[in-house]
């Protein structure tokens, strides 16, 4: 019952804003949109999470299930690997691989390794990233947008309207997590 008081509560702050989509100021206007649309959905995410105790944030609702800061830090992680996509037309490099592939693939590793960590901490990489994400994206304009990326089949629209519709379906996942956690004590 209190997660549903929380999305709620969550509905009717956005009720009091304007439900229109313009582009964010400082990026062309396809980008700007774009990017209005993420934070969108970033925002909404982190109203729903930010409340969450350790207990919450390290929940696991079964052997196959993955824990919610492992969800925001898959978030992260997918943001920070289409950054490097779109932006240096490269993948992973062996570092890189090291901090955010277990949070790529999520499961087994991923459950072990994204624990024990306050939901601010997950909140605060995903924070990271979006900011050398917003970074970036204003350095580019809309043409840069329908340009393939590399020697792949998607082109830059494409990848980062993934990154959106990808937190879009995590969104999701979290709130029934959420809608399962133990009552608090």
């Amino acid at each position: 019952m209190k997660y549903i008081f929380i999305i709620f509560i969550s509905l009717s702050i956005f009720s009091q804003a304007q439900f229109t989509l313009e582009p964010k100021e400082g990026f062309s206007p396809e980008i700007g949109i774009l990017v209005s649309m993420m934070e969108d959905l970033k925002n909404r995410i982190t109203i729903n999470v930010q409340h969450l105790n350790q207990e919450e944030t390290d929940f696991l609702l079964d052997d196959k299930a993955n824990r919610i800061g492992a969800l925001i830090m898959h978030l992260a992680a997918t943001e920070k690997y289409y950054q490097v996509k779109s932006f240096e037309n490269r993948n992973f490099n062996k570092e890189e691989r090291k901090i955010w592939q277990s949070a790529l693939d999520l499961g087994k590793p991923a459950q072990k390794e994204f624990q024990n960590k306050p939901i601010s901490y997950y909140l605060d990489i995903w924070n990271e990233v979006r900011a050398e994400s917003s970074r970036l994206l204003a350095t580019k304009n809309d043409a840069w947008l329908k340009e393939m990326m590399g020697t792949t089949t998607m082109n830059n629209y494409w990848a980062w309207f993934h990154v959106m519709e990808h937190q879009a379906n995590h969104m999701g996942q979290i709130a029934m997590i959420a809608s399962r956690l133990p009552k608090r004590k």
